[in-house]
């Protein structure tokens, strides 16, 4: 079975598919938006990558969440909960880090079944 990778750059693919399983990461376009503005932007793209591989965000399988200051975690859980279909939460790490911008505060690795 290959490796089917989606809009491949120098640098990454938006999605790399391998064996029925999805691997993308997001980041907010707008990165003057506040915590709340840049989770909802990343959480409306990966939907939109996960309609690409034809999945959906009920068959998240795992997540790497970063973010650069925990004062802002109950923010993003608080938009995180509202975002997932109930009973569909992934296995999840969550952790503090600098991002590659100064400007983005969440930067999220997902893992998704492909149907």
């Amino acid at each position: 079975m290959g490796i089917q990778r989606i809009n491949p750059s120098e640098k990454w693919s938006d999605v790399t598919v391998f064996n029925k399983m999805a691997h993308f990461v997001e980041v907010a376009c707008d990165e003057s938006a506040d915590m709340r503005g840049q989770t909802e932007q990343v959480f409306a793209q990966a939907e939109e990558m996960l309609a690409s591989v034809n999945s959906d965000k009920s068959r998240l399988v795992s997540v790497t969440i970063y973010v650069t200051d925990f004062a802002n975690l109950a923010i993003f859980n608080e938009a995180w909960i509202k975002w997932l279909p109930e009973g569909c939460a992934p296995s999840r790490a969550c952790l503090k880090v600098e991002l590659a911008d100064p400007d983005y505060l969440v930067e999220i690795a997902f893992v998704a079944a492909v149907k």
